[in-house]
């Protein structure tokens, strides 16, 4: 078996994101409908075009022939089952119970551990392609911009995941000469060594930086695409990441314009339907696209009539929950008694106290729902925080911070606190305004922060007592998949247990 990033994938085609034209059919049909060779993909700027629907698509549907292994939606649900704020109430049928418990991230032979490095190795490798072979493509090259754009963006998103998960923290102020991921950007399979973290960080900011050169001033088909808003937002949150709080600011509040918060009735509404304004990147999944127990509403939904919803409905950490008046809407998706009247559940669902109602599929029997993967909301937070975290800006984060909070909570003050108190109130708003969006995990590594469920409403018997987890333990940084270091003879080392 091939090294996972050594082996010769073949590209993702699109389905089912456009109307296919009879040439495009003829295109489709020329090799297996979902992948296609080297050579023809980067032929035309619109056979590169096609890739690119692709790899979007490839963000939400099921991989490996595992339902719970959604695309990009289903490592979004690891970053926040991992945390403390997605609680449990019961195993269900078992689905991301194990990451949970957080015995994938120490298990190298784990297949959730795999899916993760496979997939966005897989994106990389086909971002690859396309950077690598544009200059062999025919037609209109503004087009061929476009698709160079959004392959930079795929690449540059992908490390940054890559490196958050199975590298250790990057700490800001230091050399970060930490294992890292291996930097492959060629279309050679010889075995390469891991680089560090500054480095792969390095070539993350060099591809973002390009993407948004690729990208301004074109327009994109959707929000199911990459435009420069969406990548000035890839780089707030690297930027984040790495304490580079002037650009983090700048980079958010340039991501977020154009794109108003929405208002308190449109935030009860289910967060399913991208034509959202306040949406600056989203997936729409079309009937004929739908997955059933492959969607990310299958899991996150209040109301699926599934297996998994009816039995262990997705439930927030009390303790954030009660930090929050009545007055803010965020709460008012929150139903402290778990009965949820508004939404009329069969008797057979199971009901549990402080279970969420953000996510709503748009029928009891149907998973369908659009995944949201960045919002104006995370822009004004991300700007807020670094702003706060830059000697004399406190005033300017307040005022930023105070816009969110206004449109969330009218009968919200204006904050008192300094200092790290006042941090402390954005992030806590952070973690209730992304609830189930898939950052808490992440946001508890980059800010050197243990895992701490003790107090909650987390069940010791789902959990199997995993309630805390030091910011030291090495378990923080997930191991390299087993078939990668057995594959790569030695040059992927392993991370420590």
């Amino acid at each position: 078996m091939k090294s996972i990033i050594k082996a010769k994938f073949l590209l993702i085609a699109s389905v089912g994101l456009l109307s296919l034209t009879s040439c495009e059919r003829e295109f489709l049909e020329t090799d297996p409908t979902t992948s296609v060779s080297t050579d023809l993909s980067v032929a035309t700027a619109d056979n590169m075009s096609y890739v690119i629907n692709g790899m979007h698509r490839n963000m939400y549907v099921r991989q490996n022939s595992s339902q719970g292994q959604n695309g990009a939606t289903g490592v979004n649900i690891y970053m926040d089952v991992m945390g403390e704020d997605l609680v449990f109430p019961s195993t269900g049928n078992g689905w991301f119970v194990s990451m949970l418990r957080w015995q994938d991230a120490v298990n190298p032979n784990s297949s959730n551990l795999y899916y993760v490095y496979d997939f966005y190795y897989r994106m990389i490798k086909n971002a690859n392609t396309l950077i690598n072979n544009a200059d062999k493509a025919t037609g209109d090259p503004e087009l061929i911009e476009r698709v160079l754009g959004e392959a930079h963006a795929f690449r540059g998103y992908s490390y940054y995941m890559l490196a958050q998960v199975y590298g250790k923290r990057y700490v800001p102020g230091t050399s970060n000469t930490q294992l890292g991921v291996p930097l492959r950007l060629d279309e050679s399979f010889d075995p390469i060594a891991r680089n560090t973290v500054e480095e792969v960080y390095t070539q993350v900011n060099e591809d973002l930086a390009t993407a948004a050169d690729y990208l301004q001033g074109k327009a994109r088909q959707s929000k199911s695409h990459f435009n420069y808003n969406v990548v000035r937002g890839m780089m707030a949150r690297v930027a984040l990441t790495q304490g580079n709080y002037a650009n983090a600011a700048a980079y958010a509040k340039e991501a977020r314009q154009g794109f108003p918060l929405m208002s308190n009735t449109a935030y009860k509404e289910g967060f399913n339907d991208y034509s959202n304004g306040e949406w600056i990147w989203g997936y729409t999944i079309q009937d004929d696209q739908s997955d059933y127990f492959g969607n990310f509403m299958a899991y996150m939904s209040r109301n699926y009539n599934s297996t998994q919803i009816r039995s262990a409905p997705k439930v927030v950490n009390n303790q954030l929950f009660n930090a929050f008046p009545a007055t803010d809407v965020r709460t008012q998706v929150i139903d402290a008694t778990g009965l949820h009247a508004s939404l009329k559940l069969p008797s057979n669902y199971s009901k549990f106290p402080y279970t969420s109602q953000k996510f709503l599929s748009i029928d009891n029997n149907i998973s369908l729902g659009d995944v949201v993967f960045m919002r104006a909301a995370e822009m004004y937070l991300i700007e807020a925080e670094a702003l706060a975290k830059i000697p004399g800006k406190e005033a300017e984060s307040k005022a930023v911070f105070a816009l969110l909070e206004l449109n969330r909570n009218p009968a919200y003050t204006p904050s008192a606190s300094t200092g790290a108190a006042y941090v402390k109130e954005i992030l806590d708003s952070r973690r209730l305004e992304l609830w189930g969006e898939g950052f808490r995990w992440l946001d508890l590594k980059r800010l050197g922060l243990p895992l701490d469920r003790t107090g909650t409403n987390s069940v010791d018997a789902v959990t199997l007592n995993k309630n805390v987890v030091p910011a030291s333990d090495p378990s923080w940084t997930w191991l390299i998949p087993q078939t990668e270091i057995n594959n790569s003879k030695g040059l992927v080392t392993q991370n420590e247990l």
